[in-house]
């Protein structure tokens, strides 16, 4: 039976004596780096292009430029309208938009090049999706509101259910629309307090600016 010594005999090398096995530091010090900086540079492309794209769509929308599948939907309505001061209102929300989907795009991709990454490094990352899953779970029930708030906030934006500028009755409180955002939307009533209704808990809205018809009016014989 071999002695401890012989089985463990880098106790008595130094570190500096200590080798590598073959290919190990070619995979170390060669490989890995250049695969880790191809998943950053390829990140950074498709990143780049996502953004120019989007930039292209939210500056065609903001001009009121239709795109022919959308022509006939409820989207494509929106896009043309030609009522005053629906040009700015078109372009706040092109801008808002486009910055939503920038800003998921962009996590979207930094998550998974982080994960490559940690693959190439070495790291097991079936724990790690399989913790954030459960951490997605839990936030997704605890944050239940958050994101009902979210997905509202985006569908009044995008559909054009109001505007800032716009004398509007949501139920909870009534006024002028000040600012309308992706969780919360601020109204100003006539006695001047402000209100914070979150999106997710409108049920309705009545819009007493928009769509606001002429009467026509009738001659006699």
């Amino acid at each position: 039976m071999a002695s401890p010594d012989t089985q463990r005999p880098w106790i008595e090398t130094p570190p500096w004596e200590w080798t590598l096995p073959p290919g190990a530091a070619y995979d170390w010090f060669v490989a890995r780096p250049i695969a880790i900086l191809l998943i950053v540079i390829i990140a950074f492309v498709v990143r780049w292009l996502i953004r120019r794209a989007l930039d292209r769509v939210v500056r065609r929308a903001s001009e009121g430029s239709v795109p022919m599948i959308l022509a006939k939907t409820k989207a494509g309505e929106v896009l043309a309208d030609l009522r005053p001061g629906a040009a700015d209102r078109r372009r706040e929300r092109a801008l808002t938009m486009g910055s939503v989907l920038k800003s998921i795009a962009s996590a979207i991709i930094l998550v998974i090049a982080s994960i490559m990454i940690l693959a190439e490094v070495g790291v097991n990352v079936a724990p790690i999706l399989t913790g954030a899953g459960i951490v997605g779970v839990a936030l997704g029930f605890g944050a239940q509101n958050f994101v009902k708030d979210f997905l509202a906030g985006i569908f009044m934006i995008l559909e054009d259910q109001m505007g800032v500028g716009d004398v509007v009755d949501m139920d909870h409180a009534s006024g002028t629309v000040e600012a309308v955002g992706l969780r919360v939307t601020r109204l100003r009533d006539a006695e001047g307090t402000i209100w914070y209704v979150r999106n997710g808990e409108v049920i309705r809205i009545g819009n007493e600016s928009q769509g606001r018809v002429t009467p026509v009016q009738t001659y006699g014989d």
